[in-house]
């Protein structure tokens, strides 16, 4: 290892990972019923977490913290099954972190910084020098430890890791002004009519909600945070523009850091928000050459590894030919005498004789029965789709029965197949 190499790995041996993963996720509709925004399934066999949890990982980054609120139960069995291997004495550490009423007074996390002041004294259990602030409800690839190295260099009190955006999509983004160093001379948060990048127009550098902060410097915010009544207990909204004004705020591009397959991708980064956001993503992924590299070796995306036996097709007679083309298939599928076409089936799906599948996510453990016909769906966790169904070709019909979305995407859960019975 050179010697710039050993001082980045020093750096991420002396951080801490902090996930916030409390999000509700109410555009994702019925798919965040039961589970909250970071829990989705993604990819084929993992869930959205599973991506910042994984870059940490893969950045050098051993001690992990993971703050949970809305709808938990399927997030922490996840956690606790796929991401139990650390180990205390490798000085390595996992926690799960609840809001449970840990401060007077207090149930539920105020906000994201009161995600995080609310679990000091575990921080400080771990002693971290470097606290990496991490959105648990994003899709991308990034060495942190590229943030972290220009957080020390810099000097900045906080670091911002910051991505070029359109700005009719900007709204939803903390937006930041900087200057020729990338300091940050204006972060404003979630509003109307952004202002654009000086020699960009129409681009918006945004917020990619990741913060890099010395854990001192981290606790004397959060405190005195706290101490303010009018405070939100906010990063976006109150942490980080306080230190704009009062400190040194630094932006990071995700250029520097963006892990790609080949330099010639463009910069991978999603937020699946919405239904058709999240089909979309996961629809990309079946592309000859998708800009996410899941086949990536030297990037893993860890998870939850189910133990399941190998996709199977079965049937080859004319009519009645089990086949998927341009699609990505799971472990323990079973396509039986069906055709799938542009699809992502993930674990132990089972599609049935002369059923047609197209354009499809179809989450784990769902059964489709025979002569149905799938198109431009997302069918949700366990779901039996009934023989002889029908989805997308009659909008007026799919409206009645599922959520349909403006851009014509069905998402089906079983609740929406039961009423086609009763």
């Amino acid at each position: 290892m050179t010697e710039s190499g050993s001082a980045v790995g020093s750096l991420t041996r002396a951080s801490m990972a902090y996930v916030l993963a409390g999000g509700r996720g109410s555009r994702l509709m019925q798919l965040t019923e039961r589970r909250a925004k970071p829990a989705v399934y993604f990819g084929g066999k993992s869930r959205i977490i599973d991506f910042a949890l994984s870059n940490a990982l893969n950045s050098g980054i051993r001690r992990i913290g993971v703050a949970t609120q809305y709808k938990a139960h399927s997030l922490i069995r996840h956690l606790q099954n796929g991401w139990n291997f650390f180990r205390r004495e490798r000085n390595e550490g996992f926690d799960i972190l609840p809001a449970s009423q840990r401060v007077a007074g207090e149930n539920w996390y105020a906000g994201t910084a009161d995600a995080v002041y609310q679990n000091i004294d575990i921080i400080e259990g771990y002693d971290p020098e470097y606290i990496v602030l991490l959105a648990g409800d994003h899709v991308y690839k990034m060495d942190y430890a590229k943030i972290l190295e220009q957080h020390v260099q810099s000097g900045a009190d906080v670091t911002v890791a910051c991505i070029e955006v359109p700005r009719e999509d900007a709204e939803g983004f903390g937006v930041m002004a900087v200057d020729a160093d990338y300091r940050i001379v204006n972060f404003i948060e979630k509003q109307k009519n952004p202002p654009e990048m000086p020699g960009r127009p129409g681009m918006c550098l945004a917020s990619m909600g990741i913060y890099v902060f010395s854990t001192a410097r981290l606790i004397d915010e959060l405190r005195r945070d706290a101490a303010d009544p009018e405070s939100s207990r906010d990063f976006g909204k109150d942490i980080i523009p306080y230190l704009v004004k009062n400190g040194k705020a630094v932006a990071h591009h995700f250029s520097q850091s963006c892990v790609r397959a080949s330099p010639e991708l463009p910069v991978y980064w999603r937020d699946v928000g919405t239904v058709d956001a999240y089909w979309q993503a996961n629809i990309d992924l079946t592309e000859v050459v998708p800009e996410l590299d899941l086949y990536d070796k030297s990037w893993p995306i860890w998870t939850d590894a189910l133990i399941t036996p190998p996709a199977k097709f079965v049937h080859d007679v004319e009519g009645r030919r089990g086949s998927a083309v341009q699609s990505l298939v799971s472990g323990g599928c079973i396509v039986s005498g069906s055709s799938v076409r542009r699809s992502l089936l993930f674990t132990g799906v089972h599609v049935h004789s002369f059923a047609r599948v197209e354009n499809a996510v179809i989450l784990p453990d769902v059964q489709i029965g025979r002569d149905a016909i799938l198109r431009d769906v997302i069918i949700d966790r366990g779901v039996t789709i009934p023989t002889g169904l029908v989805i997308g070709e009659d909008p007026e019909v799919d409206a009645a029965r599922f959520h349909r979305t403006a851009n014509g995407i069905s998402l089906v859960t079983q609740n929406m197949i039961d009423r086609l019975t009763d």
